[in-house]
């Protein structure tokens, strides 16, 4: 069906002037009857109990009909316990609404169908999460860095929202939404809205969304938290060890916000601020509007890892202000921010530094097409059945990103900067899909300037297997060095010693170690790591990119330092392949099981579940 979608668009586009997509799909991943009915705003009145490790509550949803004749409301929910449903009647008065739980799905969870009376324009949904919460990780005091607090933290993306609120789960409704959170007294709570308002620490706390965000991007933290700004309109929330640090690594953040908006218009959320996570959190940063919650495994003392600040910023405009409607579409919101991403880069620290995270993005990205099946390599993903957290690999992020990077080079940077501007102003607090961004691709860049780009080279790059032929590189000249000694090095010309590693960033590093051969020998292994203390490296990117050569070569001196990583950090684009190459090399596969029976608790659930698909093979 698909091969024949495209082969008709294909001849369709050779001989129309406008290009003719269909409608877009609707998200195969939610219950929710938002066609019907759905909700505008979202108000939570909810308690954090960590004794019991439990929300408890009410989520009261005011309603728009779209169908006047609705009569049941369906909410997206999982792992949830359902209390008790109330709806406000025509004189605002609350009275008991019927509601149904339906089968459990594996993927989606539980539909909950409430029947609506034709006055009510609000339900009040009581729940409680439980253990089985995946959009929630639970830490006692033991896990966190201060060891005094215990910490609670949520992931919602993609579909986990659903987990720890009943709601309509789906990126293409975006609603406002309010909050109250009741915390132990000595803890702060911060959520993806504005924060300013509670400046004391009373375990009560109120927070605004005004703007209208689809669900992923709804946010709760809570911990022994303290804030220290950046600028007027930055500051970092974090327990004390992180503060001063994290304030340093990322004093740059207002430079990049300023830079960002001179590029694709104003920055439209008021403030941005940092939350630094424990280092259980599964991923390197998540977008969170107001409030980007981040990985301290990125706080190195260098700015070298800050790219990933750029990436979560630049997310304020790709992702959280034009959203993918829903999760085929992933490089919407991901392709769009790796380009927004390396353009803040190279405005803020340079082209060459650019350089040489485009070029080792894109090794990410073959790395990642080798081991995937190729309908997993398209852009637009068919996800029907499938989790959609399988849509989140390189290909959505950097093969998202090269497209845009193709465009850009063929129609100019002047050209492409005013499409995206357009883009971005167009469709601002919408949800985007694949079909709609080509028709406005068409319109607004390749008939304005014929016979620069085809729409049949567009859509073999949006719909085909692996990457194009002609794909756009970056020269390094950083890493053609980096390159050539490593060349005199192994034809024994120089030695270890004489290599300049004392200038070498992390990317040139990171570059080094990914061209050394995949069969050193034990003693070539040795002599590296007795030169540079490569197992001993703080530096996590580092650190793994080593192991990746290490572990297969049955390495054992990397080993102790391997097993102190995992049981510490639980990232999972750091921890997964970990497992993988312990689990395929046959004389670590003890060790991996020892090592993963001591960190599982530690890990966030989300990364538990991909560590147990290793282990199941």
């Amino acid at each position: 069906m698909l091969k024949l979608w495209i082969l008709t668009t294909l001849l369709l586009s050779s001989c129309l002037s406008v290009f003719i997509v269909k409608a877009a799909p609707l998200d195969q991943h939610s219950f929710a009857n938002i066609d019907a009915v759905y909700t505008n705003k979202l108000s939570l009145d909810l308690t954090v109990d960590f004794d019991k490790q439990q929300l408890h509550g009410f989520a009261e949803h005011e309603l728009t009909r779209k169908d006047p004749k609705v009569s049941q409301l369906i909410l997206d929910s999982r792992a949830l316990v359902i209390e008790k449903v109330l709806q406000a009647d025509s004189k605002g008065q609350w009275r008991t609404a019927a509601f149904a739980l339906g089968a459990v799905d594996a993927i989606k969870g539980q539909p909950l169908t409430i029947t609506l009376s034709p006055a009510s324009s609000k339900v009040r949904v009581y729940y409680r999460t439980t253990a089985e919460s995946s959009g929630l990780q639970w830490l006692n005091a033991a896990q966190t860095s201060e060891k005094q607090q215990p910490f609670l933290f949520s992931q919602s993306q993609a579909i986990h929202a659903r987990s720890w609120i009943p709601l309509q789960d789906t990126p293409a409704l975006r609603v406002s939404y309010q909050a109250r959170i009741r915390t132990p007294t000595q803890l702060l709570a911060v959520m993806s809205a504005d924060n300013s308002k509670n400046t004391e620490r009373d375990g009560d706390y109120q927070f605004v969304m005004p703007q209208p965000i689809p669900a992923y991007l709804i946010a709760i933290a809570v911990g022994d938290l303290h804030f220290q700004p950046m600028s007027a309109h930055t500051g970092i929330y974090a327990e004390k060890t992180w503060l001063a640090k994290a304030a340093a690594e990322f004093s740059d953040t207002q430079k990049m916000m300023d830079v960002a908006s001179k590029l694709y218009g104003e920055y439209p959320w008021g403030r941005y601020d940092l939350l630094i996570l424990p280092a259980s959190f599964p991923f390197g940063g998540m977008e969170n509007p107001r409030l980007s919650f981040i990985t301290p495994t990125v706080i190195t003392g260098d700015k070298s890892l800050v790219s990933l600040i750029a990436h979560e910023l630049a997310h304020s405009w790709s992702g959280n202000l034009v959203t993918n409607s829903n999760w085929n579409d992933l490089w919407l919101n991901e392709g769009f921010t790796n380009f927004f991403e390396n353009r803040l880069m190279a405005e803020v620290y340079g082209p060459a530094r650019a350089a040489m995270e485009y070029s080792l993005s894109v090794k990410d990205l073959q790395r990642d097409i080798a081991e995937l099946e190729p309908a997993d390599t398209a852009l637009q993903l068919q996800l029907a059945g499938r989790d959609p957290d399988d849509a989140f690999s390189q290909v959505a992020y950097v093969k998202g990103q090269l497209l845009l990077q193709l465009l850009e080079n063929k129609f100019g940077r002047e050209k492409f900067d005013a499409f995206i501007s357009a883009y971005f102003q167009k469709f601002a607090f919408q949800s985007m899909d694949t079909q709609t961004f080509l028709q406005f691709l068409q319109q607004q860049l390749l008939e304005k300037y014929p016979g620069v780009v085809s729409m049949t080279e567009v859509l073999q790059w949006v719909f085909g297997p692996g990457l194009p032929a002609g794909f756009p590189m970056q020269h390094s000249d950083a890493f053609a060095l980096v390159s050539k000694q490593l060349q005199a090095w192994q034809q024994h010309e120089i030695t270890l010693a004489a290599l300049p590693t004392i200038t070498w960033t992390v990317h040139e590093w990171l570059h080094f170690i990914n061209q050394l051969p995949r069969d050193l020998a034990p003693a070539k292994l040795a002599e590296l790591d007795a030169a540079f203390a490569l197992s001993q490296s703080s530096n996590a990117e580092i650190f793994v990119a080593w192991s990746r050569l290490t572990i297969p070569l049955n390495y054992l001196p990397v080993m102790p330092q391997v097993k102190q990583f995992l049981l510490h950090v639980g990232r999972t684009k750091f921890v997964v392949p970990l497992y993988r190459l312990l689990l395929e090399n046959s004389a670590q596969q003890g060790f991996a099981k020892e090592i993963y029976q001591q960190a599982k608790p530690g890990y966030h659930p989300l990364t538990q579940a991909q560590i147990d698909k290793a282990f199941a093979g």
